[in-house]
């Protein structure tokens, strides 16, 4: 059995932002990050859209409003000191009619109470920053940017690996006990021990938890969000980012434009239900996932809420026509022949029983751990500030 001081279960971007801020904190202690897959950043850490987020949406003072702002600037200081690629291109949220006014305008004054840099601008502006977009207001968040988050993932998992401490893959999970002075924790490859246990799995989260004995009434349901890319000759369609007005009614964004940090343009994501923790494919299917959803009462409550949305975004995954049209609300110059199938991402949502969604972020204690138990964007632009919140909450543990 190999002994460390702190084990971290989860091997994507705020696991390893955990393990690197303890390291950081604590550089004469050890740390074991056990990753189930072969490679690091293998879920929704290398399935992210690359943006840096502004926290304009967020409740102020919230876990979700204070993190991102905090975790952003320190996630573009570690890109500078590791010499990775981000840019702060630039965004805006989009109007497309009156209706829509009201809700822009909610967030605009959402985004002063946090301290964002924006400002409401008219379709002349709009015109000038994006040409082709379409709206009768916006407002431009400068400060919002791109970057790979796979690339700063590995870049982490780097800077953990040296000395005693180490990122173990291939290392599933498959029990956590808890003594009055220990935890051990056995996976398909071997056995660790140590004083701690931090949980940050992700799409797994609820379950790695309860493996700790985690009391926890949420529970993870997978949400697989399909993206299109634009071809290469009309790229220009996008300069930058646009975004739509959400719905306050139903929990996503809605799809929109990303320039990527490595080139091209993505469109999407819509929002369904996927029938597999991991299911990237419309064609994957696990049983015990797909019954753990239909069959918990917090997804049963929000479907009855949200079920005429949730088969508009049913038939835009099966209709490109659809996918395409929702598109043409921002960018009407956009045709179906502008774009290629790309690839998919899972959000792991945490609902609770009554139907709602956990809207923050939920990060629990117990007395030898702390478990990451819903991480909703933006996970990745604030991980670094969430690594720090945690080991803030184990700092008394190693004085």
């Amino acid at each position: 059995m190999s002994d460390s001081d702190l084990i971290i279960v989860g091997g994507g971007i705020v696991g390893l932002a955990t393990a690197h801020r303890f390291l950081e904190r604590f550089p004469n202690r050890s740390v074991i990050v056990l990753e189930k897959e072969s490679t690091v950043g293998a879920h929704q850490t290398g399935h992210n859209s690359g943006v840096l987020h502004s926290g304009i949406y967020y409740k102020p003072g919230s876990l979700r409003a204070v993190n991102c702002r905090l975790g952003k600037k320190a996630m573009e200081a570690f890109c500078e000191s590791e010499r990775l690629p981000y840019e702060l291109c630039g965004k805006v949220i989009v109007a497309v009619d009156e209706l829509e006014l009201p809700r822009l305008e909610r967030i605009f004054q959402r985004g002063q109470e946090n301290g964002v840099v924006c400002e409401k601008i008219g379709p002349d502006r709009l015109k000038q920053l994006e040409p082709h977009a379409a709206g009768v207001a916006a407002i431009h968040v400068p400060e919002s940017g791109i970057v790979n988050y796979r690339r700063v993932t590995e870049r982490l998992a780097e800077r953990v690996s040296s000395g005693s401490s180490r990122v173990v893959t291939g290392a599933l999970v498959e029990s956590i006990q808890t003594s009055s002075e220990r935890v051990s924790v056995r996976t398909r490859t071997g056995s660790y021990s140590a004083s701690y246990v931090v949980t940050c799995a992700g799409l797994q989260s609820d379950r790695v938890a309860k493996l700790a004995g985690q009391p926890l009434d949420a529970r993870i349901v997978p949400f697989r969000g399909e993206y299109y890319d634009v071809r290469p000759q009309a790229e220009g369609l996008c300069r930058n980012l646009i975004y739509p007005v959400p719905d306050p009614s139903f929990p996503f964004l809605g799809v929109h434009f990303t320039r990527m940090i490595d080139g091209g343009v993505e469109c999407g994501p819509n929002a369904v239900l996927a029938f597999a923790r991991e299911g990237y494919r419309k064609t994957d299917i696990n049983v015990r996932d797909l019954f753990d959803a239909l069959t918990y009462p917090g997804f049963l409550r929000l479907a009855a809420r949200c079920w005429r949305m949730g088969l508009d975004e049913m038939w835009r995954s099966w209709s490109k026509a659809a996918f395409v049209r929702a598109l043409q609300r921002l960018i009407p110059d956009v045709r179906s022949e502008d774009l290629i199938p790309a690839r998919a991402g899972v959000r792991a949502q945490a609902l609770a029983p009554s139907g709602e969604l956990v809207d923050d972020f939920l990060i629990l204690e117990q007395a030898r751990g702390v478990h990451v138990c819903n991480a909703p964007s933006p996970a990745a632009t604030s991980s670094l500030n969430i690594g720090q919140l945690i080991v803030d909450k184990l700092a008394p543990r190693f004085a």
